[in-house]
C-alpha cells in the first residue's frame, strides 16, 4: 500500500469537500469509496476504528475522520488540509445562500436544484448503509447491536452517548477473555505540544472578541454560545441539531422557527458537514443586529471557527492513541460493537433523511414509543421519482457520483419549469 504524495492527497480531499453531500451518512461511505475503495491508501480495519473513535468525539464526526484520514497520510500538516478541505467548499457555498437568504428570503429556482440533489443523495446514503454494513455486522452478534441501536434511536428517541456506552459495555465484556496485547501508548509529553497549540487556536480568538467587544455583543454571544456547543455535540450533527434550533429561535431569539427550518434544509443539501447550518444562523444573527452584511459575514466566520476549530484539538491530540486502543483486546472488541452499533446509527439517519426528503410532514410520535412518521398525504412524487432513478442509476448502472448530483440537480430545475407551484 503506497502512500498518497500530499498534493494527491490535496486533490482527492478537495474533491470530497465538493462531493460531500448527504450528511454523515453519505460522506462517510463517498470517504471509503475515494479513499479505500478506489485509492486504497489506508486499511479498512484502521479506517473503521478511526470511524468509531470519531463516534465519540464531540462534533460532526465525518469531518474529524477526514482530519484523521490527513493525519494517517501526512501527519498534522495532511490532518489540517483534509479537516479545512472538507468544510470549506461547503462554507463558502453556505455563506452565498446565506446571503442571498437574507437579502431576498427564499428563492426557489435554488430550491427546486436542491430538490433534485437531495432526492441523488438517498441514493447516496442506501449505498453508504451497505458498504458499512457488510464490513461491519460480521456476526449474529453484531447484527442484533446494529438493529438494537437503530430501534433505540429510531423508534424510542434514547440518547446516543446511552446507545454508544452500552454497546462498547456490550463489547468490552466479549473481549474480556481475549490475551492482552502490550502496544506502547504516547507519552503525553508527545501530544501536549499539539493540544496546547488547538487550544490556543479555539480559544484565543474567543478571548479576543469577548475581551473586545464585551460580552453583551452579538459577535461576542455567538463566538460564546458556538464554543458550548462544540464541546457538547456528542452524537455528531442529528444530534445536536435539534437543541441548537430551539435555542437560536426561543432563548436567543436570532432566527425565527421556518428560518431555521430553510437553514436545515440548505445544509443539508449541500456538500460539507451539517453543522454548516451554525454558519447560517450565525451570519443572520449578526446581520440583524448590525445591519450590515460584512456584520453577517463576521458572524458566519466566527460560528466557522468556533465549531471546528474544537474538532482540530480532538482529533489531532487523540489520533495516535487510536491504534494503542485498537490493539488492546477488551477495547478493540468494545470498538467492534461500537462499529455494528453504528450501522444502526447511519439507519437511522438514513431514514430519518429519506423521510424528510419524500414527505413534506413528518412527526415524532409522543409517548414512550416515538418512532418518525411521515404524512402520506405530503408525499412529494417527484423526489421519490428523482429517487428512484438515482438509486438505479449509481447502484446499477455505476454511474459516478458527480454525474448523479448533476443529473439530480438539473431535473429539479426542470421539474419547476415544466409542473410549477
Amino acid at each position: 500500500m503506497q502512500a498518497p504524495t500530499f498534493r494527491e492527497l490535496i486533490s482527492v480531499c478537495f474533491r470530497i469537500g465538493l462531493l460531500s453531500f448527504g450528511g454523515p451518512a453519505g460522506q462517510i461511505a463517498l470517504m471509503h469509496r475515494e479513499i479505500i475503495d478506489r485509492r486504497k491508501w489506508v486499511e479498512e480495519k484502521d479506517y473503521l476504528t478511526a470511524l468509531n473513535f470519531c463516534m465519540l468525539l464531540p462534533g460532526p464526526e465525518a469531518m474529524q475522520l477526514a482530519t484523521w484520514v490527513g493525519w494517517k497520510l501526512h501527519g498534522a500538516k495532511g490532518g489540517l488540509a483534509a479537516g479545512l478541505l472538507f468544510v470549506l467548499p461547503g462554507a463558502f457555498v453556505v455563506l452565498a445562500l446565506s446571503m442571498i437568504y437574507g437579502a431576498f428570503g427564499s428563492v426557489p429556482m435554488v430550491s427546486a436544484a436542491l430538490l433534485g440533489i437531495k432526492a441523488a443523495v438517498l441514493a447516496i446514503v442506501i449505498e453508504a448503509l451497505l458498504r458499512i454494513s457488510r464490513r461491519a455486522l460480521k456476526t449474529k452478534l453484531d447484527w442484533i447491536t446494529a438493529a438494537a441501536a437503530f430501534l433505540a434511536l429510531f423508534c424510542f428517541n434514547l440518547p446516543f452517548p446511552l446507545v454508544i456506552a452500552v454497546a462498547a459495555y456490550t463489547g468490552m465484556t466479549r473481549g474480556e477473555t481475549e490475551a492482552a496485547t502490550t502496544t506502547r501508548l504516547p507519552n503525553i509529553s508527545e501530544v501536549l505540544p499539539t493540544a496546547a497549540l488547538w487550544l490556543a487556536v479555539w480559544l484565543g480568538p474567543l478571548a479576543v472578541i469577548v475581551l473586545s467587544f464585551g460580552a453583551g455583543n452579538i459577535f461576542s454571544a455567538i463566538a460564546l454560545f458556538f464554543s458550548q456547543l462544540s464541546v457538547v455535540t456528542f452524537g455528531g450533527a442529528y444530534a445536536v441539531l435539534s437543541y441548537m434550533a430551539q435555542a437560536s429561535v426561543e432563548r436567543l431569539d436570532w432566527l425565527t422557527g421556518p428560518e431555521m427550518i430553510d437553514g436545515l434544509g440548505l445544509a443539508e443539501t449541500t456538500p460539507g458537514p451539517l453543522i454548516l447550518v451554525n454558519e447560517f444562523v450565525g451570519y443572520l444573527a449578526a446581520l440583524r443586529a448590525t445591519g450590515s452584511v460584512w456584520g453577517g459575514v463576521a458572524g458566519a466566520v466566527i460560528a466557522l471557527w468556533m465549531t471546528f476549530a474544537p474538532c482540530f484539538l480532538w482529533v489531532l491530540t487523540g489520533a495516535p492513541y487510536i491504534a494503542a486502543i485498537s490493539n488492546n483486546p477488551r477495547l478493540a472488541s468494545a470498538l467492534r460493537a461500537i462499529m455494528a452499533a453504528v450501522v444502526g446509527v447511519i439507519l437511522n439517519l438514513s431514514v430519518w433523511f429519506s423521510l424528510n426528503v419524500l414527505f413534506g410532514k413528518v412527526e415524532r410520535l409522543q409517548g414512550w414509543f416515538r418512532p418518525w412518521v411521515p404524512d402520506i398525504h405530503t408525499l412529494n412524487p417527484a423526489a421519490l421519482a428523482l429517487s428512484i432513478l438515482a438509486a438505479a442509476l449509481l447502484l446499477k448502472l455505476h454511474w459516478s457520483v458527480p454525474k448523479v448530483l448533476a443529473l439530480g440537480g438539473a431535473l429539479g430545475l426542470a421539474l419547476k419549469f415544466l409542473a410549477p407551484v
